[in-house]
């Protein structure tokens, strides 16, 4: 029996969005270990859920912050102690630091394991700043000497990994997302009214929603300026997801005297429900990889309202399920708002051609693409 070990950065990463790539390796027989700092969770999840999927757990005290060298020395180590001890054959890893510490430990065990970096996301990428060119492109150059496979998931980044030089015979995929569920996340007309007036939206507001982690990059803040700067009282604004960012969020809401109309919901795992309450997405980060909830949100009939950045220019198509605007400017996020808010006709041909532009990111377009991935590892495997 092979053994994969995933490493995240963030605790509650694998079941929040590898839950289909564990599948495709326990069908493959395959025996799963998950490695990841479960002091400090992200996303709500489960342990003891994952242990009933026969998923074997590793705290490991690895930290986001790349400056944090004690913490990441540490895991380093934890990490090559399981590789070793487990006698685990591969690694699947992810996040920056998860993917810096999992393949350093790779390298130094004595178990030598096939190693694949999905990277959600090149710190590095045109517009970056100089000090993201510097150091995480001279991170990852150098990584990719110990990496059989690295996965991207947008195309500015594919490009980037094919000029890396890995490990003999390594392979670069680009896969669409990790993969949405068509089936869970799906227009569902019969539940709106219900659910807009559970979440306290007025009969015929327009009301816009964002999924996100409250931080600077997600910058949910250009939204409620947009918002505020606009007359119409008719305007709701629903913020799910938890973050640093937070208290900074509810001041900016509190100064904008929006608290009547903007509300914090948290994280939420009904995302599929509050898809239906909205009349559009917004989805205004500086920065993305891809960018999975404005495809759940796309996949539900719900247009955007998003920034131009490499993950939303895969998936945004300006006037055809999209209208796009630059990340720092609140004037073109208001008029945006208001094109949508006063052209009903508009709005609707958007949300007709919403679903049809997202399907090649769902779960069974990716999971042929994982397949294929996961194949040559067992043949490399196999060899070892």
């Amino acid at each position: 029996m092979k053994k994969v070990l995933f490493v995240t950065t963030i605790s509650g990463f694998l079941p929040q969005f590898e839950k289909n790539d564990v599948k495709i390796l326990q069908e493959q027989g395959c025996e799963i270990h998950y490695a990841s700092n479960f002091k400090n969770p992200v996303y709500t999840f489960d342990e003891n859920a994952l242990r009933e999927q026969q998923i074997i757990l590793h705290q490991i005290d690895i930290a986001k912050n790349p400056m944090k060298i004690g913490a990441n020395y540490k895991a380093i180590r934890q990490i090559r102690k399981v590789i070793d001890e487990e006698q685990i054959d591969m690694v699947h890893c992810h996040n920056p630091m998860g993917g810096v510490d999992a393949r350093i430990a790779a390298q130094i065990s004595k178990r030598k394991p096939y190693v694949i970096y999905t990277a959600h996301g090149f710190h590095f990428y045109k517009g970056a700043s100089l000090f993201n060119w510097l150091f995480f492109y001279t991170v990852e150059r150098f990584l990719a000497h110990f990496t059989d496979t690295i996965i991207t998931i947008n195309q500015e980044d594919y490009n980037r990994a094919q000029k890396f030089h890995l490990k003999k015979n390594g392979k670069v995929f680009q896969i669409h997302s990790v993969g949405v569920d068509k089936n869970k996340f799906r227009p569902q007309k019969e539940i709106r009214e219900a659910k807009r007036k559970a979440l306290g939206i007025p009969e015929g507001a327009f009301h816009i929603v964002t999924a996100a982690e409250l931080n600077e990059n997600k910058n949910q803040r250009v939204i409620i300026e947009a918002i505020s700067r606009l007359p119409i009282k008719n305007i709701y604004y629903s913020i799910c997801g938890k973050g640093p960012g937070e208290e900074a969020l509810k001041k900016l809401i509190r100064e904008k005297n929006l608290t009547e109309r903007v509300q914090m919901l948290g994280f939420r795992t009904d995302m599929e429900e509050i898809l239906q309450t909205a009349d559009c997405f917004a989805f205004p980060s500086y920065r993305e990889g891809l960018g999975v909830a404005a495809v759940e949100a796309l996949l539900c009939e719900v247009p955007l309202i998003a920034a131009d950045n490499r993950g939303t220019r895969e998936y945004a198509i300006e006037h055809v399920n999209a209208l796009i605007c630059q990340a720092s400017n609140a004037g073109e996020f208001a008029n945006a708002i208001l094109t949508l808010y006063n052209k009903e006709s508009f709005r609707e041909s958007l949300r007709a051609q919403c679903r049809r532009s997202a399907m090649k990111f769902t779960i069974e377009e990716v999971e042929k693409t994982m397949r294929i991935v996961y194949r040559d590892a067992s043949f490399a495997t196999e060899r070892i």
